[in-house]
């Protein structure tokens, strides 16, 4: 195993593979390098003398600028080093990309859900959607109905471990020596429905027409989205979000809407229990026949696939997120559809995604956005430079240039074909750029509007999310995040940085779990857990 690497040969600072320990020599190209303090796996030193005021560069761009002289081997710090960027412009290029080869997958298929309107889903789920907060708690009144006697229930062992708890207090047992109960498996009522799923959300009424607006075009994404095969809409009446503005959106995203939409108003119901128990009833007369659609097989070009990185770490732009750009690129020369989204998140690297717009309508289109996103955050005291979080510093990326490139490299090499605002949906097959903030569940939350059908989600530190109707799979950047948390990965491309497996070799693997995710075969660990993470970007600074 390599003690360092050097992502570009214009870069002036190593990246250290594993704990480097002071007074070290490490030679590196022919080069001696005497390392003058501890440096930590995942974060650089200077190869250089460096004076206040000289750029600091990874990945062949500028990333920061120096505060202060430092000596080569000294360790790149929030102190030393603060964010800095080129500014960037768009210039006509001719981009051209060198694409994988595909023999191997050329006459591959999955098994999907397919619509009437050409799509084909992942999934084959049940969507409830409340247009109003006010509505929040009948949906938690359903759910936990609904899960517990179809069998999608996940916190049995839960309440069983809670059960045995209290059983040993009230014999005035220890309570460490309660042991965790066994998960007892469910029965599912209905094979060919993967679940019943609730989008809770604090909108459609206060705050501003324009946020019920959003919300509204944002709620008829995903009952458009091809995993999923009916709706249930729980409406108060008087909100701002009226259940005719959720099917005028509905409409306009696709004339030719056919599933099936129950709709129930509560202000004009019977009683509260009348209100539930007709939505439970009318919801499973519509199961029923949801459930005589049967998976067939589709080509992988039908595959719309959003790439995403959260809890980031100085090995995110190295291991994992490049694998997953490997499997991007694959994606691509197959005809299928990917997403790169977290505008925040690209804060370094427009350049180069300006340099691979396929047309200058999107390129401009692209500035437009970036440039309006962080002026809300300029206006709000904030910028993008202030994205990355502790952990992310903590763990070697100390500017949010530096994360950018990294996060930028899961979206492979391709050109880029259409820029998404958010809500939008991607129409064309390629590599698409979708305006999202860099949180999280706001992120995920706009990739399945625009259509993303499975979701590759990388990770450094670890982190729980997932999405109601889009599966989630993980990726950890290092083999001891894998270990550790291996009730919540999938995937881990620690093989990347040890040497055992090269980017190509782990993205294959990569669109291979896609593939069986795709056909059912295998649930990622955000599914199983019922991570169905849901929150609705409102279109105020959010980093």
């Amino acid at each position: 195993m390599n003690k360092v690497l050097k992502i570009n040969t214009h870069d002036n600072v190593l990246v250290a593979l594993s704990d480097l320990s002071k007074g070290t020599m490490v030679n590196f190209e022919g080069e001696d390098y005497i390392l003058q303090e501890d440096i930590p796996a995942k974060h650089k030193f200077f190869t250089q003398p460096m004076k206040r005021g000289d750029g600091v560069f990874m990945y062949g761009v500028l990333v920061g600028r120096i505060q202060f002289d430092v000596n080569a081997g000294r360790r790149m710090t929030i102190e030393n080093t603060k964010h800095a960027t080129d500014p960037y412009i768009y210039r006509k290029t001719n981009y051209q990309w060198q694409q994988p080869n595909i023999g191997n997958y050329a006459s591959r298929t999955f098994k999907g859900y397919r619509r009437s309107n050409g799509t084909v889903g992942t999934a084959n789920y049940w969507l409830f959607i409340p247009t109003v907060f006010c509505e929040n708690r009948n949906l938690d009144v359903i759910r936990e109905a609904l899960h517990n006697e179809l069998g999608y229930a996940v916190g049995s062992k839960y309440k069983n471990y809670t059960h045995d708890l209290i059983a040993a207090y009230q014999s005035g047992a220890d309570l460490d020596s309660v042991l965790s109960s066994p998960n007892l498996q469910q029965h599912r009522i209905f094979k060919n429905i993967d679940g019943i799923k609730f989008l809770n959300h604090n909108g459609g009424c206060g705050g501003t027409r324009q946020d019920s607006h959003t919300l509204s075009m944002l709620l008829a994404a995903y009952a458009d989205h091809p995993n999923v095969a009916g709706i249930t809409v729980l409406s108060l009446g008087c909100q701002h979000l009226q259940v005719s503005d959720f099917k005028t959106d509905l409409r306009q995203r696709n004339p030719s809407f056919d599933k099936p939409l129950l709709i129930f108003e509560q202000q004009k119901a019977q009683s509260e229990e009348h209100l539930v128990k007709d939505a439970i009833k009318e919801t499973l007369k519509e199961l029923i026949k949801v459930n005589e659609i049967e998976r067939k097989d589709a080509p992988l070009s039908q595959l719309c696939v959003g790439v995403k990185c959260g809890g980031s770490d100085g090995f995110s732009g190295i291991s994992a997120n490049p694998a997953v750009g490997h499997c991007a690129d694959l994606l691509v020369a197959l005809g299928a559809k990917v997403l790169l989204a977290e505008f925040p998140e690209l804060n370094g690297a427009e350049q180069e995604i300006i340099d691979r717009c396929e047309n200058e309508e999107s390129a401009r289109k692209f500035i437009r956005l970036m440039q309006e996103y962080e002026e809300l955050a300029h206006q709000a005291g904030s910028g993008f430079y202030m994205n990355p979080s502790p952990g992310n510093i903590k763990d070697g990326l100390i500017t949010d240039a530096i994360k950018s490139m990294g996060a930028a490299r899961k979206a492979g090499m391709a050109s880029i074909v259409d820029v998404l605002d958010y809500t939008e949906p991607a129409t064309k097959p390629g590599l698409s750029l979708v305006c999202t903030p860099g949180n999280d569940v706001e992120a995920t939350t706009g990739k399945a509007a625009a259509g993303a059908t499975l979701i590759l989600f990388t990770t450094g530190l670890g982190t729980p999310t997932g999405n109601p109707i889009c599966p989630t799979i993980k990726v950890a950047t290092n083999s001891a995040l894998a270990k550790r948390m291996a009730d919540i990965i999938d995937i881990d491309a620690g093989p990347i940085i040890t040497g055992e497996k090269t980017i190509a070799q782990l993205g294959e693997e990569i669109l291979e779990y896609c593939i069986r995710v795709a056909s059912g075969e295998e649930i990622p660990k955000a599914v199983q857990l019922n991570q169905d993470d849901f929150i609705p970007w409102k279109r105020g600074v959010s980093l």
